[in-house]
Order: C-alpha cells, then structure tokens, then sequence
C-alpha cells in the first residue's frame, strides 16, 4: 500500500475510537468516518507494518446504522467518536468493548444493559477551553496547540454558551493579553465552567499566567447581573509552562469560593480543583446502580477508596446510620470537601482522610469501592484488600482494559465477578465507564 492509494471495501466492525475497521488483502485498515455496514471508496494516509490508516474518499453504500452528524466541528475537533453512528449502535458498540476487554484477559464475564440517561447531548456540567489569538475558544488538534474553533459544542450544558460568547466579547474589548504556549508569554490561558445541574449553580474560572487580571471587577459585575445562576467566579494563577490546565493557587474574584449541587438527594459541595463526574445524571444512575451491587446492611464498614469529594461513598451509606463510611482521597481540596458533604448532609457516620488509597484505615471493611483512575489499581492495593477480605468489592472504572486486568487479578485473590454494567458517561466519544461487583468466592 502507499499514501493516496484507493480501495473499494466494505466496514465490517468499529473499534472504540470510532474508526471504521476492515481488511485489504489481510491486513488490517482503520478508516477515519468509516462505520460499519457502510460501501466506501478509501484513500490510504498512512501505511505501517501491521495495519493501516485511511480516510472516506467517497460513501458507494451507507450503512443503516450511519447518520447525519449535526455538529460543524466534529472531523477537525476530534473529541467526539461515534456522531456519525445511531445512539443505540453507540451504546452496543460500547457494551461490547467492555465485553472484549474482559475476553482479552481470558474472563467470561456478561456485561448488563448499558446505563444511560437515554439522552446523548448538552451533557457535561464542565468544560475547559484553551484561549488562542485574538480570543478564539475552542480546542487544541489532535498532537498540536492549534485550536479548532468551537462556538457551541453540543456535549456542553447548553448554558455555558452565552456566558463564553460574553467573555470573549469582554476579553477583545478589553485587549486582554491571551497566553503564547511558544513564548511563554501572555495572560489568559484557559476559561473553565462547572455546573451544578441540580442546583442550577455555576462557576466561571479564569486560568491565567498572572495573579491578577485587568478589569476583573468590571467583568464580575457583567457577568453577575447577566447570568443570575453564575454564584462563583475564580481566578486560577498558573505561571507555569505546562500543558497542565490548573495550577495550584486560586484566588475568589467574585461570591463562593465553591459551587453545591444535589446529587443523589445529598447536597454536595465543588471547588475549582476538586473532581466531579461531568455527567451527572449518568454518575447517579451508576452510584445507584454501585449501592445496588454493594448490597449493604445495617452495621457494616464501607471504605471508598479514590473517593473525590465523597459522593459514592456518601450516596451508598445515605440510608444507613448504623453504618461506617472511610473515605480515601489523596487530593487535599477533594477531602476537604467530602468532609464539608457529609457535615452538609448531618451524616456523622463518614469520614474522609487524606492519603494513599493502601491506608491502614479500610482493615476491617466489610464493603469497598474502589473508582481509582484510568491507570487502574496498583497489584499491592489488590493484594492488601484481599487480604482485608471484604464479602463484596465494587469497582466503578473509566478504562474497560484496566478494569478486566484487575479483574484477572482479583480472581486470583479469590474473588469472582459476579455481575458488570457498562455506562454511557461520555456519550458520543469513545470513553466508556463501568460498574463491577466482584464477590469473594465460598472456597477462599
């Protein structure tokens, strides 16, 4: 094969970044807006040792399952996957991933009906974006710090739209210096919102390579009085030159230095810093479906482990006073806050410590959760928690490929996967999050 040589092909699969699978004379070709079932003409881009890349030169045949993508900056974006493919394929689509993941490592394990909220857009409460020249918001390409325009992603709380249209308005007005990733040089770097979608709260964040912006004031009262449900506004210093978005330093330019949300039935509280599932609807239908799976009783211990500002961990011991929570989190501001969540809710039975999720504070558990990142459990916590033997583990993941090596791993321990869900948290990218009840086998 060589770069712009064309092929006539069928897709037969897709894989989770949503690129189209198929076989030219045996080898493996990944095409870009392929989708499965569809006819294509592809142009080869690239051609490596044990496969391929390609692009959609001409559609011959659609696939039933292809739609119309209604979003301007999906192909140059890249944060999306599947806007080209139905909903329902979607969610198959990742259901099975999971499936394949557990299959790899030599797991059968049944993976249940997806947990969705049955809705694809306008769902992230969060949104970061880089500011480039002239104010121009969007995202970085793919390897780059070119930014790709985006004006109205359709994934974000349809609200953020019009606040970021203000402030960018505001910052050309202004001529408010924006951040050269090059040089080094400049002010503003990023403009970060978060949205309680239970209370209607929301936080506008200002990354800048400063401790202090021009004409803040002004911009605080703008915003303010335009958008009555903006009750914080930070200013996060990062002089570093880093691709790391937030630094470690903010400063309250306007209200709360946090937001609250109901999550759950519980009132939760969220700093700048602090982390919070973007889709908020998916996270309950998964704590919901984790308590389920958790199945505890009166009198038992629950270790969160991981545990942000506390949400699982809280959600699960919610009806269960007689019951103990520890909460494991090793981010400070996290802590602080899941400590603030449960005096919020009057549950006197939680508490959070700051520290490596292998404390000596989970012996004795009889329930643990663990919702690590997507790096996955290190072997040594594995090894510790089977050692503490709980009748029942919970792991909340947001990598299917880390989650089945663990998995294999905890079998080893002597316990088994007894039921598996995968979520749609991320819908339209190729993320996918899953919720796992691992039970100690009788024979151990």
């Amino acid at each position: 094969m060589k770069k712009n040589d064309l092929y006539v092909t069928e897709i037969n699969d897709m894989n989770n970044l949503g690129l189209g699978v198929c076989r030219i004379d045996g080898k493996v070709v990944f095409v870009r807006g392929g989708v499965t079932g569809d006819k294509l003409e592809i142009g080869i881009i690239k051609d490596l040792s044990d496969h391929a890349i390609a692009r959609v030169n001409k559609i011959i045949e659609p696939s039933d399952i292809r739609v119309e993508n209604t979003c301007a900056s999906f192909k140059r974006c890249g944060g999306c996957s599947f806007r080209h493919v139905s909903y329902e394929c979607e969610k198959l689509f990742k259901k099975r991933y999971v499936e394949k993941a557990f299959e790899k490592v030599g797991l059968s394990v049944k993976v249940e009906d997806i947990l969705s909220t049955g809705s694809p857009d306008r769902y992230r409460n969060k949104v970061q974006y880089p500011i480039g020249k002239d104010w121009t918001l969007g995202f970085f390409a793919e390897h780059s710090h070119e930014i790709i325009p985006v004006s109205d992603c359709l994934a974000q709380d349809g609200e953020f739209t019009e606040i970021l249209r203000e402030i960018v308005r505001f910052g050309k007005e202004k001529r408010i210096s924006v951040y050269d990733h090059e040089s080094g040089k400049g002010l503003m770097r990023h403009v970060y919102l978060r949205k309680g979608r239970g209370s209607g709260e929301i936080m506008v964040c200002l990354v800048a390579n400063g401790s202090s912006v021009p004409h803040s004031d002004e911009l605080c009262d703008l915003l303010s009085s335009k958008f009555p449900s903006v009750k914080s506004i930070i200013l996060n210093v990062n002089e570093k030159r880093t691709n790391v978005i937030l630094g470690e330093r903010c400063v309250t330019l306007f209200g709360k230095d946090h937001i609250e949300d109901i999550f759950c039935g519980l009132r939760v509280r969220i700093s700048p810093r602090s982390f919070y599932q973007v889709n908020r609807e998916c996270a309950e239908l998964i704590c919901q479906k984790a308590s389920e799976l958790a199945d505890l009783k009166k009198g038992e211990r629950l270790a969160d482990l991981f545990c942000g500002i506390g949400t699982i961990g809280l959600s699960m011991i919610k009806d269960f006073p007689d019951s103990e929570l520890v909460g494991i989190e090793i981010i400070p501001e996290a802590v602080e806050n899941a400590k603030e969540n449960a005096s919020l809710n009057n549950m006197k039975n939680a508490r959070f410590i700051c520290g490596d999720a292998n404390s000596p504070e989970i012996t004795g558990a009889n329930v643990i959760v663990i919702d690590p990142p997507r790096k996955g459990c290190a072997p040594e916590l594995i090894k510790r928690i089977s050692e503490i033997s709980p009748s029942r583990v919970i792991y909340v993941s947001c990598n299917p490929d880390t989650l089945a090596r663990d998995c294999k791993l905890f079998q080893g321990e002597g316990y088994s996967v007894t039921r598996a869900f995968a979520a749609d948290m991320f819908s339209r990218t190729g993320h996918v999050e899953s919720v796992v009840c691992l039970t100690r086998r009788l024979d151990n």
